[in-house]
Order: C-alpha cells, then sequence, then structure tokens
C-alpha cells in the first residue's frame, strides 16, 4: 500500500509554532505516515533571466515563498508534540549547510524522535540563494552533496569518525550523538546526473511535481542504472511530491497533472502508486488559509486517498 504524507504549515499565513504543533498532531491522528518540511531561504526581487523560479528565465517565484520555515526547527517542533510519524524533508538543499553541521543536526532529531527522520536533500537551483548565504558556490553544488553524503556516511557510523574530501577532513574523532537507526537518504532532481546520483548512492528518489507516465518512466531507468551499479534495484524506493496551491475542483480536459479538488488529488495518489510510487505526500498547505481549515481538508483528502488505493 502507497504511503500517505503531507506538508507542514510552514508559510506565513501561520503561526510557525502553534500551527505547525496543532499540525502535526492531527496528521498523526488522521493516519498520515509522514510529515514533509522545505528548505527556501529567500524571494529575489528581481526574478528575471537567471532569477526565475527553478532558473526558468522570467518564471516567478510564489508569493507563499516569502518568509518559509527553516525545516529543520519545524520537523523538530513536530517531532516533540508526535510519537509514530515520519519526519521527512522535501528537500534540504544540502549546499546551503555546512556537512558536518547538518549530519549531526539530522542525527540529533532522528535520536530524539526515535528513529523517525527522512533525509530527503537536494542540490539547489537558485543563484539568488547561493550567492546570499551558501558556503559553495552554486557550481559545486553536486560536488557538495557527494561530499555531504559521503561526511554523514561517516558521522552516523561507529566512532572514531573519519574523512577526507577535497574540502574537509579528519582523522578520528568521536561524533555524536548517532541517529537511532540508519537515516533514510532520499535524493531529488530529474537530470541525467541527479538519476545517476540516486541509482548509486540513495535509499530512494523524491520526484518533485513528476507526473505518473514521467514516475513510470524515470523511475524505471533509476532502478536499471542501480543494477548496472551492482545494487538490488528493489531496494530504492519513489517518493512523489504533488505540489497543490488550489483545491478547486478542475472541469479541464484532460485534467492537468495535480490540478483540482481533493478527491481529484485523491485520483492522482491512484495513478502514481499505479505508476510505481511507493509514498506520495501533498502540499495542502500551499491551498488554504488557515490551520483548522488545513486539518479538515487533510483529513478529507486522507480518506478518500486510502479509499482510492
Amino acid at each position: 500500500m502507497v504511503r500517505l504524507g503531507i506538508s507542514l504549515p510552514q508559510f506565513r499565513q501561520y503561526n510557525p509554532g502553534a500551527d505547525v504543533v496543532a499540525a502535526a498532531r492531527a496528521f498523526e491522528e488522521i493516519g498520515f505516515d509522514s510529515v514533509w518540511a522545505l528548505e527556501r531561504l529567500l524571494v529575489p526581487q528581481d526574478q528575471s533571466g537567471p532569477h526565475g523560479l527553478y532558473g526558468v528565465p522570467d518564471l516567478p517565484w510564489p508569493d507563499l515563498y516569502r518568509g518559509v520555515t527553516d525545516p529543520l526547527v519545524t520537523l523538530s517542533l513536530a517531532a516533540a508534540v508526535t510519537e509514530r510519524i515520519s519526519l521527512a524533508s522535501g528537500v534540504l538543499v544540502v549546499p546551503f549547510h555546512a556537512p558536518l553541521q547538518l549530519a549531526r543536526a539530522l542525527a540529533t532529531l532522528d535520536a530524539a524522535s526515535g528513529g523517525r527522520v527522512v533525509a530527503g536533500l537536494g542540490t539547489g537551483w537558485s543563484p539568488d540563494e547561493f550567492g546570499a548565504g551558501a558556503p559553495v558556490p552554486i557550481s559545486e553544488r553536486g560536488r557538495a552533496l557527494d561530499d555531504f553524503l559521503d561526511i554523514a556516511a561517516a558521522v552516523w557510523g561507529p566512532d572514531p569518525v573519519g574523512y577526507t574530501t577535497e574540502r574537509y577532513s579528519v582523522t578520528a574523532a568521536a561524533v555524536g550523538p548517532k541517529p537511532a537507526r540508519p537515516i533514510p537518504v532520499l535524493l531529488g532532481g530529474a537530470g541525467r546526473k541527479a538519476l545517476a546520483r540516486v541509482a548509486r548512492r540513495a535509499d530512494g528518489w523524491v520526484a518533485s511535481g513528476a507526473t505518473p507516465d514521467q514516475v513510470r518512466t524515470q523511475f524505471a531507468r533509476v532502478r536499471e542504472m542501480a543494477e548496472e551499479a551492482g545494487r538490488d534495484p528493489s531496494s530504492i524506493s519513489c517518493t512523489v511530491q504533488i505540489g497543490t496551491l488550489d483545491l478547486t475542483e478542475s472541469t479541464a480536459s484532460p485534467r492537468p497533472p495535480y490540478a483540482g479538488s481533493v478527491a481529484q488529488l485523491a485520483e492522482d495518489v491512484a495513478a502514481l502508486a499505479e505508476a510505481g510510487a511507493d509514498h506520495v505526500y501533498v502540499t495542502l498547505p500551499a491551498a488554504v488559509g488557515t490551520v483548522k481549515e488545513l486539518i479538515d481538508r487533510a483529513a478529507e483528502f486522507h480518506e478518500k486517498a486510502r479509499a482510492a488505493v
């Protein structure tokens, strides 16, 4: 059975404390398998050319991205008031962080939550965010992710910890706390290099907004590459984010991907499960304005999606 997740309320229409706590408690009670937090540092005033959303020239950034809360703080709030639900990042932009500190933060959250962290990771795409706060240039984002994966594997393993990359090294040291169990690592991206990295190094692929056809094709390729790399392809999972900004029923034919009512989004979950997705999460907080409405719509979505798959 496909697992169901939902994003936490990180946008500026929500209270970053009380609303996250109320939503996390409710989502666990409703029966969701996971809660998710995204990472955005800023919204540039100039959105022309390469400064557009996803690097697409002149594509405007959503106003919702103005003031997104910190993902690890948000997940920590959720961890403190839940017992079962997985705590997932979708995604942490690894090059924004010093790798040792990020590995320790994830290990601490996993230890504190009893082994519930899922590390969804990506390389980022915004030159403005890289220029404002990243310790590496955007041209080195792929290497930064590879460095983190090497360092995290060492840090999350037994002491003494030792590692050497082009930028960082330690010979032998005690580094703690350790995670409660091996933290699953999901990697995002849809390009050739990104999918190859998933096949070689990840526990799963997290696909943002991929259609069922894209999931079927690209995930099959990931598993083929995993087998070529000597890995068991069945060990790699597929998580898909359903991004929605509006829950108005769509009358378009054909209906655009992930547009429409809660009932229509539940149909999309069924299509993604058929295409090979193991886990689907929905960005409902972006489509509503209050935490009460969010909880009500989340309960409706969960009921309809569970009936559909």
